[in-house]
């Protein structure tokens, strides 16, 4: 369950790490980006441990608040399935076509993040 916040985390960070404050940014990245400590990011900013995990958590929900209004991340995950699909299809259906495997893997390339 961890790995599946932290991946998510991670994730929601990519979408939307433009809409937070600079310091919400640096924990953020520290913590589940780096893997960095509570303590070794309270001691980087000259600040309790307590301030860096209540900013965190505060973080995480408005990351998660972002994703519920906007979506991204799971419009992202929509558009890779279906394309996941066209791909397995054209594999199984059309194995010699170079075309049609070029333009799946154009849709691949554009689509991440």
């Amino acid at each position: 369950m961890e790995i599946e916040k932290n991946d998510r985390i991670n994730s929601l960070f990519g979408f939307y790490e433009s809409l937070l404050t600079a310091k919400q940014k640096a924990y953020v990245e520290q913590y589940y980006g780096e893997d960095y400590s509570l303590g070794e990011i309270a001691e980087n900013f000259d600040v309790s441990r307590q301030a860096v995990y209540d900013n965190i958590k505060r973080t995480e929900v408005i990351l998660e608040n972002y994703e519920r209004k906007l979506q991204l991340y799971a419009d992202f995950l929509r558009r890779n399935q279906a394309a996941d699909a066209v791909a397995n299809y054209v594999v199984r259906h059309y194995p010699d076509d170079r075309q049609l495997r070029q333009l799946i893997a154009q849709l691949e390339t554009s689509e991440s993040v």
